[in-house]
């Protein structure tokens, strides 16, 4: 739920703060031991709103790189579901992204931080409510690919409080007020009939009841 920590918790992940205690490890190393730049290229924060510039889309996703190849843009883009939109564009990569992606749809700004972070093939990928702003469909078919073809090569970690997005996410931690309050897979989860099943079912209930209402 807001105001659970979610954000906060993975801020320190991503060393945008350190700890005020304990110590947080990757891999057996404490993260204050790593150099940034060495934990800048191994981790990469997404948040739910990214800074996009007036400047070309491809230099929006090359953003900090001194050279990306098109067709590493393009792979990013198709992991992100942004491609259908790049056909849409006048200028296709050349086209300039208005300030704060202002040319593009809150869900399109978003697709294009994440091939952002994509590009950089990152060890560590940290999705803060980064999928908000994407319909369902997208979204499951974007973390859907990003599991099929980073399977056992990247580490994941999402924060939503959109359940169906991390249904198959090998585990899932329920956060309330800055504590773990359950954790499991989904079916886990479910079958404990606590705090995340509820949210779960109510998820599901409010889908089928707009499903309904488009319908009529």
């Amino acid at each position: 739920p807001t105001g659970s920590g979610k954000s906060m918790l993975i801020s320190l992940l991503g060393r945008i703060y350190d700890p005020t205690e304990g110590r947080i490890f990757i891999d057996g190393h404490d993260l204050r031991d790593l150099k940034l730049a060495t934990l800048r290229a191994a981790v990469v924060y997404v948040p739910q709103e990214s800074l996009l510039f007036s400047m070309p889309l491809r230099d929006n996703i090359a953003l900090g790189i001194s050279y990306v190849p098109d067709p590493r843009i393009f792979r990013a883009m198709d992991q992100a579901r942004l491609s259908n939109d790049l056909r849409q564009l006048p200028h296709g990569l050349d086209s300039i992204v208005g300030e704060r992606g202002a040319t593009l749809s809150g869900g399109q700004r978003q697709r294009t931080a994440i091939a952002r972070a994509l590009v950089r093939d990152p060890k560590v990928l940290l999705l803060d409510d980064a999928l908000a702003s994407v319909d369902m469909q997208t979204a499951a078919e974007i973390l859907r690919e990003l599991r099929q073809q980073t399977e056992g090569k990247r580490t994941r970690i999402i924060v939503t409080q959109r359940i169906a997005t991390v249904v198959d996410a090998d585990q899932i931690i329920v956060l309330d007020h800055g504590q773990i309050v359950e954790r499991g897979s989904h079916e886990s989860l479910l079958a404990q009939n606590g705090f995340y099943a509820e949210m779960y079912y109510r998820e599901v209930q409010q889908a089928q009841e707009e499903m309904a209402h488009v319908a009529v």
